[in-house]
């Protein structure tokens, strides 16, 4: 019921961008935006291309930077794409939207694809985008001293982004591996942003996993203290026992064999977009994202928190070798529709694109 009322909120949300998506501009953080660029003008190199729409788990985290970022560039015009990029707080509903046909695809975590091969259907990842999750354990600063680590989440109210989500799972994966049966645990879905700081302050969670700027910002003004870093490969691998690629651009595969040409593009201005990461600072890039991104936490905080993790962001698009067998090892332990079921890893991803992508001129 919870998802159905979800599905339906976001449909809405999509028919009336339908309705307006010539009024919306290129510089807001809000529920929905037009990348039809240059104020839609039929001089534009996307004027005469094809429409996607993708959904983004949460369009202003800087984990899904690259999906603004490629807009406010220009790079969605310059590949001959038309662009409606959708915000959606929780990866799942992104995934059921595409699936209901809704969209075209979706701006989140990898392994959903893993997840949607185990129950019968067919999607995959066209471009890897993070190549490591870029999630933050955070404790409630009262307890620094009492939670040391995983081992100590027995009874503990731990905050996640919704119930199925990555960070769900994730969460669960720690408890586990530190010797904690997650069914001790309470995982509470507390979003992002504002409202995963007040669930801290208000310490409705002891602890939560999630990503910059809210890592920043809660730590800003001694709200929390880090538990564990999953900002680099070091932290990723310490924590989870590999490389987890996280965002990612996933479409169903049935669309993916359709319209290989407008996937082709979408590929391009993404792998682009990548590149131009790894050559500019964070102050640079923080210039080119709207001002609604780093309101709550501050620009210097918001660029100080880009330079420490630009190395979450693929620098090639292709698919980090053995990450999808270590999202696979994380979900067969506790999503109830992965475990047991025999899973094709090669089916949940293509490299074909990336591999053709062509720079933009």
């Amino acid at each position: 019921m919870k998802n159905t009322r979800r599905l339906a909120a976001a449909s809405a949300t999509l028919l009336a961008l339908a309705l307006s998506a010539c009024a919306n501009n290129a510089g807001g953080g809000g529920a929905s935006t037009s990348s039809t660029g240059g104020g839609g003008s039929s001089s534009s190199p996307a004027a005469s291309g094809d429409t996607v729409t993708i959904m983004v788990g949460g369009m202003s985290k800087q984990i899904y930077l690259p999906y603004m970022l490629a807009k406010n560039l220009g790079y969605y015009d310059k590949a001959g794409v038309k662009v409606n990029l959708v915000d959606e707080p929780a990866g799942g509903d992104a995934t059921q939207n595409m699936l209901a046909g809704q969209v075209q695809g979706v701006g989140g975590f990898y392994d959903h694809n893993i997840a949607l091969q185990a129950q019968g259907k067919s999607s995959e990842s066209v471009v890897s985008m993070l190549q490591i999750p870029g999630e933050v354990e955070l404790c409630r600063s009262d307890l620094k001293g009492v939670v040391k680590g995983p081992a100590d989440f027995k009874g503990r109210s731990l905050g996640i982004t919704d119930t199925g989500s990555s960070t769900d799972f994730l969460t669960q994966y720690l408890a586990k591996k530190a010797g904690v049966d997650p069914s001790t645990t309470h995982r509470r879905g507390v979003g992002a942003g504002q409202t995963f700081i007040a669930a801290m302050k208000q310490k409705a969670i002891d602890c939560g996993m999630t990503t910059e700027p809210t890592v920043s910002q809660a730590l800003s003004d001694g709200t929390a203290f880090i538990l564990l870093d999953m900002r680099t490969a070091a932290g990723s691998t310490a924590a989870l026992g590999g490389t987890y690629p996280a965002t990612s651009l996933y479409m169903t595969t049935d669309y993916v064999n359709a319209h290989k040409d407008t996937v082709q593009k979408l590929v391009n201005a993404y792998v682009e977009t990548l590149k131009w990461i790894q050559t500019h600072t964070g102050a640079q890039i923080a210039d080119v994202m709207p001002a609604d991104y780093y309101k709550g936490v501050g620009k210097p905080a918001y660029i100080a928190a880009l330079n420490s993790e630009k190395g979450i962001f693929n620098p090639t698009g292709i698919m980090p070798t053995g990450g999808p067998q270590t999202c696979l090892a994380v979900l067969g332990e506790f999503n109830p529709k992965v475990k047991g079921h025999q899973i094709d890893l090669t089916k949940t991803f293509t490299d074909e694109f990336v591999k053709a992508a062509t720079p933009l001129s």
